[in-house]
């Protein structure tokens, strides 16, 4: 019985791991068998790379910031209406990304949208599209990973240290944050991940064109639009290369601050 299982076991697994492998080898072939090969220009790839790496950190960075509060309220207090706002700040995890680019992109068509784009400058086609895309896609990702964080830290460690004579600010300071620091840390590198990946929202936001809104999700899609494969694999290398790096960097982070 023990046998079976194991096998059962080992086999999904083998199935699951072959599976992304036939996918990344018959990238590899489709490359091998194109007649005329023609790589992106250096300067399309760097631009593309630099913007998606900018605007990932940046919508990253913004959501953490913004998590860690709203993480820690939803964590630890109760307030009427709760559930109902808790999945509120969910949806952004399963609505599609496309639909998030049309709601925004709506927005910015009202009164309130076009007041925002007169005070801060204008959205839509615009690289700040892109990192409010992204951000919005994102957020809803750091916010669970934060709240998962911080459920998981014992309140009677805020407790102790409030009968210590800390007050709320100081407790969260000194004593939440650096027993969630594995949890930042993860959150952060995750939601970045997300964000360089992310596609449907900032294209219809922000719009698809050549060295201005093109980040490496972009420039896949223009190329492969202007039947271009082989490029377009080159793009999708560079994408599967960082987003592997990424993820294996969380893990080694998360040995590292254990």
């Amino acid at each position: 019985m023990n046998r079976s299982f194991h096998i059962l076991v080992g086999g999904v697994s083998a199935l699951l791991i072959a599976l992304f492998l036939v996918l990344l080898i018959g990238m590899l072939l489709e490359l091998w068998q194109q007649t005329s090969l023609r790589a992106p220009h250096f300067s399309e790839i760097v631009f593309a790379a630099r913007l998606s790496l900018i605007t990932a950190t940046l919508a990253s960075a913004i959501a953490l910031a913004v998590s860690i509060p709203v993480a820690y309220a939803f964590s630890r207090y109760s307030f009427p209406g709760k559930d109902l706002f808790d999945t509120l700040l969910d949806l952004p995890i399963v609505l599609s990304p496309i639909a998030i680019g049309a709601l925004l992109l709506i927005f910015f068509n009202t009164a309130l949208g076009r007041q925002l784009e007169h005070w801060f400058g204008p959205f839509v086609f615009e690289v700040r599209g892109i990192v409010l895309a992204q951000f919005v896609v994102v957020v809803g990702l750091s916010l669970r990973l934060l709240k998962e964080t911080f459920q998981a830290i014992d309140v009677e460690y805020e407790n102790l240290a409030r009968s210590l004579g800390y007050n709320q600010m100081q407790v969260f300071a000194r004593v939440v944050l650096p027993m969630a620091r594995r949890g930042l840390i993860a959150a952060f590198l995750l939601t970045w991940g997300r964000a360089i990946g992310e596609f449907g929202a900032t294209v219809t936001l922000a719009g698809a064109t050549t060295m201005k809104t093109e980040t490496i999700p972009v420039a896949i899609f223009l190329n492969f639009e202007s039947v271009d494969i082989s490029s377009a694999i080159v793009f999708i290398t560079i994408l599967i290369t960082m987003s592997f790096a990424i993820l294996l960097f969380v893990r080694k982070t998360e040995a590292y601050v254990r």
